[in-house]
Order: C-alpha cells, then structure tokens, then sequence
C-alpha cells in the first residue's frame, strides 16, 4: 500500500440477475476493502447497454478514500467482480456486476490493465449523469451535452436504494 489516502472514482454497472442487490454488495464490499471506505454514493440511473445488446443497467458512482495503489484497487475491484458471478465470455457481454476504476486521484495510468483516467468515461452518459451529481467539478457541461442521446433515467436516490427501499 501507498502511505497517502487518495480519492478513486468507481463506476458501477450490473444488468443480470438482481442487479440493485449486486451493486448495493458491492458498495459493501467495497468499504471493507483494507486501506478503504467508501465516502460517497450516487443515485442509481437505469441506462441502455452502449456498444452491446441485453436488458437495461442499473449504474452508480461511489467515491472511495484508499490507500491501496491504483493497480492493487484494480485487483480488489476485479475479485469483488467474480465473487459477484461475474463472467466475460465475450467483448460487451452482459454482466451480474462490473466495477471499473473512473479516475485514481490525479494520477494517469496507462497499462495493458488498467487505463486511468478511464478511456470511455466521457463517452458514457451511465458515467458522466453520477459522476457529475457527487462531484460536478469532474464533468463539464459539453461532456453531458454529447452524451445527452443517450436513454438514462434516476430510478433511486443513493439512500433509498443503498437500504434496499424499492
């Protein structure tokens, strides 16, 4: 581990079996990670897949305090990942849970694992619509501009759906 405390980003998506109960798990998992807790939680947003076919995804935003470095929070994430029954038999493919790193402090990573800050975040509205409601200095309106297309609605506010208020 690092000896500084830095804020990560984390996008969350699940749009397989009880998608809320593997985000909310997750979030949970998340906060007992060593060096870690979980600061802050977005809204959960119902989105179209992107690039891919399937059921619509539910996704969140948490923001994490973590000493763990940006590779080994990648490694944690992933494991959350198969715990969750996540599975990758192809490019795109529907997910019980998916946990990607949004950004990692200020720092830029770009290794065959993991590309920080994350290559299609601005891409994405099921990124940006969270992202921007826990920190708007992290988007900008031209980013929620270009990505206004895209179907994406609120379905819960974080204190309802982290407590499992439908």
């Amino acid at each position: 581990m690092s000896g500084a405390a830095v804020h990560a980003w984390i996008g969350l998506g699940a749009n397989l079996g009880d998608a809320r109960a593997a985000l909310r798990a997750a979030v949970q998992r998340m906060d007992a990670l060593p060096g870690t807790r979980v600061l802050q939680v977005s809204s959960l947003y119902r989105s179209a897949p992107v690039d891919a076919g399937g059921p619509d995804y539910l996704n969140a935003v948490a923001c994490l305090q973590t000493s763990l470095e940006a590779p080994q929070l990648l490694r944690a994430l992933q494991q959350i990942e198969l715990d969750g029954g996540r599975q990758r038999p192809y490019l795109n493919a529907p997910r019980t849970l998916d946990l990607d790193v949004l950004l990692y402090g200020d720092e830029r990573h770009d290794t065959p694992a993991l590309t920080v800050p994350h290559p299609r975040m601005a891409e994405r509205a099921f990124v940006l619509l969270p992202l921007s409601e826990l920190a708007p200095e992290k988007t900008t309106a031209a980013q929620l501009a270009a990505v206004s297309h895209q179907r994406i609605e609120r379905v819960a506010h974080a204190c309802d759906w982290l407590q499992d208020k439908r």
